[in-house]
């Protein structure tokens, strides 16, 4: 099975504006998304992530914090998925609740060094 990281690009605004109901309502919906990934084998690990962030930038290590207000969208969690291939991920990937809150998501495989 190759492995795949879907990355969940959130907007921000979007986010900050939902009601408690509309967050309660998105985070179920990924419980519930991310028990059907369980059942047919293809969640390793996926969480969500705090809005709140710091950046390391350069040779220096200049440490940075974040959210940055420049930025539109945020990358409010992800999923660590394994499948056949790209195709099927892509398919699964259709089907995450973000993308009902106005979200987007992004697949990225895992390397692997073996083959």
């Amino acid at each position: 099975m190759k492995k795949y990281l879907l990355l969940l690009h959130e907007d921000i605004k979007m986010m900050q504006e939902l009601s408690p109901k509309e967050m309660e309502e998105l985070i179920n919906a990924h419980m519930t998304w991310a028990n059907k990934l369980a059942e047919s084998g293809h969640l390793i690990a996926g969480e969500g992530l705090a809005e709140k962030s710091v950046k390391i930038v350069g040779k220096d290590s200049i440490v940075k914090d974040g959210s940055f207000l420049e930025a539109k969208e945020m990358i409010g969690g992800f999923y660590y998925l394994q499948a056949k291939e790209l195709d099927e991920i892509i398919e699964l990937a259709k089907a995450c609740p973000c993308h009902l809150w106005g979200g987007t998501t992004e697949i990225r495989p895992i390397m692997d060094y073996e083959e």
